[in-house]
Formats: structure tokens, C-alpha cells, sequence
């Protein structure tokens, strides 16, 4: 766990090759992701904005990795030191509403598998290796869905030679496959990222 709703942005988080998920939790405990954040972003962005450096979503770690960490006030600092790395910042919060507001879409319209396709190839983007640890109780969490719809999903893909999947470790077979089975998203959100010439992988 990074941040908890109501926790102070007290540091900041640039993943490597680690994926952060940033989280809302509903009053029922029901769980989706809002976001992903990978090597091509930080964490805290957002307390840029304001005054109050506080979290209002879950973030957490979601795919195991390395990253590098400064504290918030010190990045502050530097963003009001160097207009140009301020300018970065912003521009990411604003590729991440372009992102939120893709996912939202993405979430209602699209079928588990197509999502599910999706997001490994995100992952697969940020981690920079064809395999890594991913339970499919994290993923079910990550989509908003129960497990069983994502066993049902990474079993159609796995089938497809697109993945191969065992005890809680994802492999990425088929690039091309498994972005043909994935939704339109994948391509929108990357287009959001370089629209603010921040590539996503």
C-alpha cells in the first residue's frame, strides 16, 4: 500500500518496471481500478494542484518492481525550481483525466476478455518483461469483476496461445494475438499518453 484515502502525499513514486494501481473502493467494499501507473508517470502527481497534499483514492503496488522514491515536498521544490519538470507533471494529470475517462467507457462497453487483453498488454508495457506475478484475484480487482469472469477470460486467452498463466504468474506468448483480442482502449489510452508526448511504453 502506498496511499490511503485521507493519507498525506508525503512521497512520491517513479515506477521502473514496478505497476502502481490507484483504486477506488466502493461503501460495499466492491473494488475497480482507475488507474495504472508505470514507468511512464509517478504517483502524487495530483498534489500539485492544490494545498492539501492529501490521497483520495487506494494506490497501491500491484505488479512487484523497482522504483524510484523522493519525498513530496522535495519534489515540490523542484517543480517550482524547474518549470519544465512542473510542466511534465501537469501534463500527466492531464493525460491520466484523458485515461480515467477512457477507462470509464472501457469499463461499461466492453466485454471481460477484451478488458482483460488490455490490461496485460498495459502491464506488459510497463514491466518490459514477458512475465511477472499477478493473482487473478488482483486482476478480477483491477476490472471490477469476480474471479470467476477472469479465470473464464485468461483461459479464452491462454487457449487463444495469446498467454499462458500458472499459480499466479502471467506470461505474455502472443504480443500481436493479444492485442488483436483487445478492446479499442489499449490503442486510445496509448494515443492520450503521446498526445502529451508522454509515451506509455
Amino acid at each position: 500500500m502506498i496511499y490511503q484515502p485521507g493519507d498525506r502525499i508525503d512521497t512520491v513514486y517513479f515506477p521502473i518496471d514496478a505497476v502502481i494501481s490507484v483504486v477506488t473502493v466502493m461503501g460495499d467494499g466492491a473494488q475497480i481500478e482507475a488507474l495504472t501507473i508505470g514507468r511512464e508517470g509517478l504517483t502524487g502527481a495530483q498534489a500539485l494542484l492544490g494545498d492539501q497534499a492529501v490521497a483520495t483514492l487506494s494506490t497501491w503496488c500491484q505488479v512487484a518492481g523497482e522504483s524510484y522514491r523522493l519525498p513530496f515536498e522535495a519534489f515540490a521544490t523542484l517543480c517550482g525550481r524547474h518549470p519544465e519538470l512542473r510542466d511534465l507533471a501537469q501534463r500527466f494529470i492531464a493525460a491520466q483525466i484523458d485515461v480515467m475517462a477512457q477507462s470509464i467507457a472501457c469499463n461499461r462497453l466492453h466485454y471481460v476478455n477484451e478488458r482483460c487483453a488490455r490490461w496485460l498488454l498495459m502491464t506488459h508495457d510497463r514491466v518490459g518483461r514477458d512475465e511477472f506475478h499477478l493473482t487473478h484475484e488482483s486482476l478480477a480487482t483491477m476490472l471490477g469483476v469476480r474471479r470467476a469472469g477472469v479465470s473464464i477470460a485468461a483461459a479464452a486467452l491462454q487457449t487463444a496461445g495469446h498467454i499462458r498463466y500458472s499459480r499466479g504468474r502471467f506470461a505474455i506468448i502472443d504480443r500481436t494475438g493479444l492485442a488483436q483480442a483487445a478492446c479499442e482502449c489499449y490503442g486510445a489510452i496509448n494515443d492520450a499518453y503521446e498526445r502529451r508526448r508522454l509515451p506509455a511504453n
